[in-house]
């Protein structure tokens, strides 16, 4: 469940890094929706304000099985790695991931940036950006289960091994909100997009101290 006061007073508080915006980082297992979340709110928050979603770069080929999001060989991963085309990359589960430059001004210009990464990632995010906010996508077990073996994008060793993973997050100084997506996904859909109207709240007030 989402404390409003909570989630303000620390996204308040903290270390000054970069920029006056908000970059909220959407985690979780895999089926859990994450995916479908941010499609949700995109949708429902089109003109609302100063909000950015950003499609990863994956060494993942794409697929309509797969996320929307922009492919690169290993080796263009690399190259572009080295002429700082993102500000933020990681490794996880064999595979490169990237968040473009344009995230640094975004956050910058005090906009909400959204982005689907990994838990790698939060400690170098939390590094860099003023406001963090994770917001950890959870379902239930047979859930979760049901939504691979549904998208057929693995095989069943590799759907095995990433149920039984249980990962921690490493937070450091960001808030963490917890959105269960195991029923309708207007319901965790319509609590996501209130915590985002929130932090636009948030990013407004901080741009204008």
């Amino acid at each position: 469940m989402m404390n409003s006061a909570k989630i303000e007073r620390e996204m308040a508080s903290g270390e000054r890094r970069m920029g006056d915006g908000v970059f909220v980082a959407v985690v979780g297992p895999s089926g859990a929706g994450k995916d479908s979340l941010i499609t949700y709110a995109r949708a429902r928050l089109d003109g609302e304000g100063a909000i950015e979603f950003v499609r990863r770069v994956v060494t993942r080929p794409s697929d309509a099985a797969a996320e929307d999001h922009e492919s690169l060989s290993e080796d263009d991963f690399a190259a572009a790695e080295a002429r700082g085309a993102f500000a933020i990359s990681w490794g996880a589960h064999g595979l490169r991931y990237g968040l473009p430059a344009s995230v640094d001004r975004g956050v910058e210009a005090g906009h909400v940036v959204v982005a689907n990464v990994s838990r790698a990632a939060i400690p170098a995010l939390t590094g860099r950006y003023a406001s963090v906010v994770v917001v950890e996508v959870v379902a239930a077990p047979e859930v979760l289960a049901a939504r691979i073996a549904g998208r057929a994008r693995e095989s069943a060793g590799d759907a095995a091994a990433r149920l039984a993973r249980r990962a921690t997050i490493d937070a450091g100084g960001a808030t963490v909100v917890t959105l269960d997506n195991t029923g309708a996904l207007e319901v965790a859909g319509e609590r996501f997009v209130d915590l985002l109207r929130r932090a636009l709240a948030h990013a407004a007030i901080a741009g204008a101290i």
